[in-house]
């Protein structure tokens, strides 16, 4: 089975509308939306109906927590003043233009999505099952980051609580694919942690579009290679959304941060 994942959308409609074409063009099975549709950008209301439209099973981000309930905290981790006056300006923004039934939409997103596979059967009946959750931060918060440095110990932990033997997520705007060995009854075992990136704010220099394409054949978590990730980079027009921010009351910057992806 093919899944096309993606997240972190931010209000870019060029970015979704060109990534939305690459994965129609290679049909996979199913799409997920891992949340975020809205901020920092200009189209949160277009990004939402998109979504919508094509009846993508989403969950919430962080932001669209916090517009769908009208507040004025994202709960983005800004470390600088800086940052967080930005950020309020974006906020502001954005609550200021999604309409009502859109904010609706958004406070009644779920927290997470799980997909259960049967992992090995004896032509009678399933004996055991493969675990994919999907989540916006982590199973814990939905503002949680889980960065790449993140100790293996610690993301086995996180995923072994959750029972997810694959574990996909976004937030952090920094696509990795982690392979996580652990033992259990005496076997080695392994756990697959995967971040999307962003479809619409990459921050890992390279400014194309982020998404996941996941291949899960006979899942087996006895087998590392039973799970196959593919960081799919989708090109579209930077500059369209650029200068969209700039003609907008959006903080210039967030123009330069998409041209430069950081």
């Amino acid at each position: 089975m093919r899944i096309a994942i993606f997240s972190d959308v931010h209000a870019n409609l060029p970015a979704l509308e060109a990534v939305l074409k690459d994965i129609e063009a290679r049909q996979p099975d199913a799409v997920y939306c891992l949340g975020d549709l809205v901020g920092y950008a200009t189209w949160p209301n277009e990004v939402v109906e998109c979504i919508r439209a094509r009846q993508i099973p989403t969950i919430a981000g962080n932001y669209d927590v916090g517009v769908g309930l009208r507040s004025d905290d994202c709960g983005c981790a800004y470390r600088t003043e800086v940052e967080q006056a930005r950020g309020a300006e974006s906020i502001a923004y954005t609550n200021g233009v999604v309409t009502d039934e859109n904010r609706a939409y958004l406070r009644g997103l779920p927290r997470f999505t799980r997909v259960t596979f049967g992992a090995s059967g004896d032509g009678f009946g399933i004996k055991s099952t493969f675990e994919v959750l999907m989540v916006h931060g982590s199973p814990r918060r939905v503002n949680e980051y889980l960065f790449e440095e993140r100790p293996d110990s610690s993301l086995l932990r996180v995923m072994e609580a959750a029972g997810a033997d694959v574990m996909l997520f976004g937030h952090t705007h920094k696509p990795y694919h982690k392979v996580l060995a652990y033992e259990a009854e005496g076997k080695r075992r392994y756990r697959h942690a995967i971040n999307t990136g962003s479809v619409g704010k990459p921050k890992d220099g390279d400014p194309r579009a982020c998404y996941v394409l996941l291949d899960v054949d006979e899942p087996d978590a006895a087998n590392a290679g039973s799970v196959r990730v593919e960081f799919a980079r989708v090109v579209y027009d930077v500059e369209r959304t650029a200068r969209a921010v700039e003609a907008s009351p959006l903080p210039d910057a967030f123009a330069q941060m998409l041209r430069e992806a950081f």
